[in-house]
């Protein structure tokens, strides 16, 4: 019986990777437009379901929301996402070089992961902020404030340059006093562009579980860190090259080499006073979370226990749980 599922799952899989388009199975570029929901358009062009993967953000082109809202990919691992009635201009698409303008509205960052020679930046109000670490950052045109909720950016205004860290906000408009202050974070969390990016960070999360299993150890198309196109869920996924990988929501990202020791069906729980997730995986209970726990998953399809203990690499990102929970 359980021979059978498998079976059934692996065919449905191969349909549904043999029926995607053909561009969808193109490594995506900065700028790809990768979720639609609402009034969106990139000039004259209205963005709709269809528009997922195909449309391209280009160099001085801009994407506008009304009631909507549009998630765009910058390099791999980092999730621009931009809401309701708002402006956002791509300046420079390049992989070493990836720099949006906003102009009217709000638009959040999720940087899931970010190396040396990436240089990402986004202008807002006459000043440019580069975003240094993995992190949620937040941005809003028409205040001009830019908060870091979990990361660190430098913002350059002018000749002057303001570091702003992780729970801290800078008022642009505030000429006379540009220093970073914190801020109160769940207020919002609680908004609506911010609960829209932890629940496309999940989806994304559970799309990464799906892809990563099709390239299993290195499997046919897989030519190592990037996006990948995910047939279940229509849209672009972030596969790390190798290792797992938490976000900064706290959702799991696995390479192929370690989707194994993904918790498919999990709740958080606290453990020593860090997040942990219990998930199954394998038919078997496992526990993950946080990456200091020293989670090392099931080692074969025979371990029957949660297992806790040592791994060789392989974990990376911040703090907040990992996983997927439901």
């Amino acid at each position: 019986m359980r021979l059978s599922r498998l079976n059934w799952i692996a065919s449905f899989f191969l349909a549904a990777i043999l029926s995607a388009p053909a561009w969808a199975a193109t490594p995506a570029l900065p700028g790809t437009v990768n979720y639609v929901e609402g009034q969106a358009a990139i000039g004259s062009e209205t963005l709709n379901a269809k528009s997922v993967g195909s449309a391209n953000l280009e160099a001085g082109q801009t994407l506008t929301t009304q009631a909507g809202k549009a998630e765009i990919l910058l390099t791999p691992g980092v999730f621009f996402r931009i809401g309701d009635n708002s402006a956002a201009t791509m300046v420079s698409p390049t992989l070493t070089n990836t720099e949006v303008a906003l102009s009217k509205g709000q638009a959040m960052v999720e940087v899931a992961e970010i190396h040396n020679d990436n240089l990402l930046r986004v202008q807002e109000n006459g000043a440019t902020t580069q975003l240094l670490k993995t992190g949620v950052y937040g941005f809003d045109a028409d205040s001009g404030d830019v908060r870091v909720f979990k990361g660190e950016a430098m913002v350059q205004d002018g000749d002057r340059q303001i570091k702003v860290k992780g729970g801290h906000e800078l008022a642009i408009n505030n000429a006379a006093n540009l220093k970073s202050i914190k801020f109160d974070e769940t207020q919002y969390q609680n908004s609506d562009l911010y609960r829209f990016s932890n629940l496309r960070s999940e989806y994304l999360a559970q799309a990464n579980v799906d892809v990563a299993n099709m390239y299993w150890a290195g499997g046919s198309g897989w030519y190592g860190a990037g996006w990948y196109w995910d047939p279940l869920f229509l849209g672009y996924t972030w596969l790390p090259g190798n290792g797992i990988f938490y976000s900064p929501f706290g959702w799991g990202f696995y390479s192929p080499y370690w989707v194994g020791y993904a918790p498919y069906y999990g709740h958080a729980y606290p453990y020593n006073g860090r997040p942990l997730v219990r998930g199954v995986a394998n038919g078997h209970t496992v526990y993950g979370g946080h990456p200091a726990s020293g989670f090392r998953g099931p080692t074969s399809a025979g371990a029957s226990a949660p297992h806790f203990g040592g791994m060789s690499g392989g974990f990376h990102g911040g703090e907040g749980g990992g996983g997927f929970h439901r």
